[in-house]
């Protein structure tokens, strides 16, 4: 049957479907326009009490409505928890008001949770998810172009600690993910711009062919065009699911999906949560790296100036902030790859590839501070 829009009128894009392969954890990301509204979208999910849908005081008004509208007629009860919005509140605080949300309506194990939100929201619930009465099952539905691309898939979930970023968390994979990207009509430009750090991300690292395209479409993904969403939203799940089902707890393969994220990661805790978004230190991270990259000789000039001038025209920072170099190296030893104190980090490597590897501390200080010259 041909899908339309909620009014009746234009045929939606037929829905893209990446499945990640877990054996008995693997479930679909559903990729396509009007999908939060249809109940069709959830037809994987096994038959279960109560659903309870975790938003934020930002996106509940937006999606809520027709979220609760698919849900209803599925579960015997469904029930609505709101968490603050931002980065800020990633945190024990936030994760507690759920348990306790959850407890004081005795939600047993026979329930689903529902992340309705960008990363922050994903991230909280599915750890929410993978601890309560030691793991109940959780759907992503991301509406934010960061989380649909990259936080929603993969199981990594997480909340902050005032000494970094997704510092407690646990591995938990969602039952389904439902990507509807006319959820990204009504992102702010700031918000657009920091997921495309992470759709860069995708070609940077694991197909130069789709950064390519990404260099290519820019302007359309800029705009907001649906069938360029729709292709980068894919293609980076496609790239992410391959890597997860080959190394689902980042033992390997999966760490080059942190590229930029090292830098990143410090930023954010250096200039406080929230000041800036993940993808935009991202963005500026990936920048960091490749400038490392070429610093240690593992790649030529131009590729490191292919990452800087690819993010600088999506509209992301290419400097750091003005915090110092000393503060953001501390930062980062406190990272999830660093070995034995050793700081690690995901370079570029010859003409295509990428790496793990050690980086001198004042190096990676030298090429913060240079990155600060006009």
């Amino acid at each position: 049957m041909t899908r339309r829009a909620a009014d009746g009128g234009t045929p939606l894009a037929p829905t893209r479907r990446v499945h990640v392969a877990l054996a008995d954890r693997s479930y679909d990301v559903l990729v396509g326009a009007g999908l939060l509204g249809d109940a069709a979208s959830l037809d994987s999910l096994r038959a279960a009490g109560s659903a309870v849908v975790i938003t934020n005081e930002v996106v509940g008004p937006l999606f809520l409505e027709r979220t609760l509208r698919a849900l209803k007629p599925r579960f015997a009860s469904v029930f609505v928890h709101t968490i603050p919005d931002g980065e800020v509140h990633k945190t024990w605080t936030t994760l507690n008001g759920i348990f306790d949300a959850l407890l004081a309506r005795h939600f047993d194990r026979n329930t689903t949770l529902f992340a309705l939100g960008g990363g922050v929201v994903g991230d909280i619930t599915g750890f929410a998810a993978a601890c309560y009465m030691r793991g109940i099952d959780y759907v992503q539905l991301p509406t934010t172009l960061l989380a649909q691309v990259d936080s929603s898939v993969g199981g990594k979930t997480a909340i902050n600690h005032p000494a970094g970023k997704n510092m407690v968390g646990a591995f938990h994979q969602p039952r389904l993910v439902v990507a509807d990207v006319d959820a990204l009509a009504s992102l702010p430009e700031r918000e657009l711009v920091a997921g495309l750090a992470e759709v860069v991300k995708y070609g940077a690292v694991l197909d130069d062919e789709f950064l390519g395209w990404i260099e290519a479409n820019l302007s359309n993904l800029l705009d907001k065009d649906h069938g360029s969403l729709i292709h980068a939203v894919t293609r980076s799940c496609e790239i992410k699911a391959a890597v997860v089902a080959a190394d689902e707890r980042e033992s390997g393969q999966r760490a080059l999906l942190n590229f930029g994220h090292t830098f990143a990661h410090a930023i954010e805790a250096g200039v406080g949560y929230g000041a800036w978004l993940h993808g935009e230190a991202v963005g500026c991270g990936m920048v960091l790296a490749a400038r490392l990259s070429a610093r240690l000789g593992l790649i030529a000039d131009d590729r490191a100036g292919r990452i800087e001038a690819v993010v600088r025209r999506a509209g992301l920072p290419v400097q750091p902030p003005h915090v110092d170099a000393s503060v953001l190296v501390a930062l980062m030893r406190v990272d999830k790859k660093a070995v034995n104190g050793e700081q690690r980090f995901v370079l570029l490597e010859g003409a295509h590839g990428a790496v793990v590897a050690a980086a001198p501390e004042d190096l990676v200080a030298r090429v913060i501070d240079d990155a600060r010259a006009p």
